[in-house]
């Protein structure tokens, strides 16, 4: 029998713009089906390297206005997601983001310094208040490396194995080699701007298909994911197409309709020819 319970999801990113890149067509797929879905962000993103010449006034050598102005861009890409707003851990502004190695130090508590069993014990509170079915964040390396991404996975793991609450479902958000490759070899040149770089076809980006457990494909909800996109404009440029979007390092980006994860703890739930689950509530009882 389907549990009446509503079905309840937290991603925990490190900037605003991660939970879209990441997990928006999940985000949009679970809301739209009538799960409670909660985006906790670790930091305002201050050190992002701006995109758009209109916002240069807001870099830290400027203004340093830009963690505030992210508040108002993380706000609207979640509203196209389905998320009435942001949560912040231990509220806005309470770590700064910690930029890339070797960018300058800023006074103001950097996230990679924070101490984990403080920062874990806010998110474990928040895990026991809002009691998620299931909770997602980045692999060990943070998805490329960010010291923040990194030190989100390391909070996020500290904190579902604190709470109070036993999370039934606990994944990494990551990168689909195979379906990064065939998303970049997808784009025409129509897709694309002409200043913007194809990856090396002899990289690999992301994880390989025999260590993905489960996938998220939506494809009716790509279009409030490219809207997302769009929303982060200091960070991110949405092709002419809306198939592929690009950073500030003007790296090619497939927009995929496919998102993946590796389930770390909990039992998976019915799984299809590849092994993988397709729903992250499954065999939880909520009977999709």
């Amino acid at each position: 029998m389907a549990s009446q319970e509503t079905p309840r999801l937290l991603f925990v990113h490190a900037h605003p713009d991660d939970e879209t890149m990441n997990n928006g067509v999940t985000i949009a797929r679970y809301v739209q089906q009538g799960a409670e879905v909660t985006v906790v962000t670790c930091t305002l993103g201050e050190e992002g390297e701006i995109i758009d010449d209109r916002w240069l006034g807001l870099a830290v050598d400027r203004a340093d206005q830009l963690g505030g102005y992210r508040i108002g861009e993380l706000t609207t890409a979640l509203q196209h997601l389905g998320v009435p707003g942001p949560r912040f851990l231990g509220g806005a502004g309470r770590w700064r983001d910690s930029g890339m190695p070797g960018t300058p130090d800023r006074s103001h508590p950097k996230f990679v310094d924070a101490d984990v069993d403080e920062a874990a014990g806010l998110l474990a509170a928040i895990i026991d208040e809002l009691r998620p079915h299931v909770v997602a964040t980045y692999d060990p390396d943070g998805g490329y490396g960010h010291p923040d991404h990194i030190q989100t996975h390391r909070v996020t793991t500290a904190a579902v194995a604190a709470a109070s609450w036993r999370v039934p479902k606990f994944y990494w958000g990551v990168i689909g080699a195979t379906a990064f490759r065939d998303g970049v070899n997808a784009l025409s040149d129509s897709d694309v701007l002409a200043d913007w770089i194809r990856p090396p076809a002899d990289v690999v980006f992301g994880f390989t298909d025999d260590k993905i457990t489960a996938v998220v494909e939506a494809p009716e909800h790509v279009a409030a994911k490219v809207d997302a996109i769009a929303a982060h404009a200091t960070q991110m440029l949405v092709g002419p197409t809306r198939r592929a979007f690009t950073l500030s390092n003007k790296l090619v980006l497939p927009v995929l309709a496919a998102e993946h994860y590796v389930l770390v703890e909990g039992v998976a739930g019915p799984t299809d020819e590849r092994g993988w689950e397709t729903d992250l509530l499954g065999g939880l009882g909520f009977g999709r």
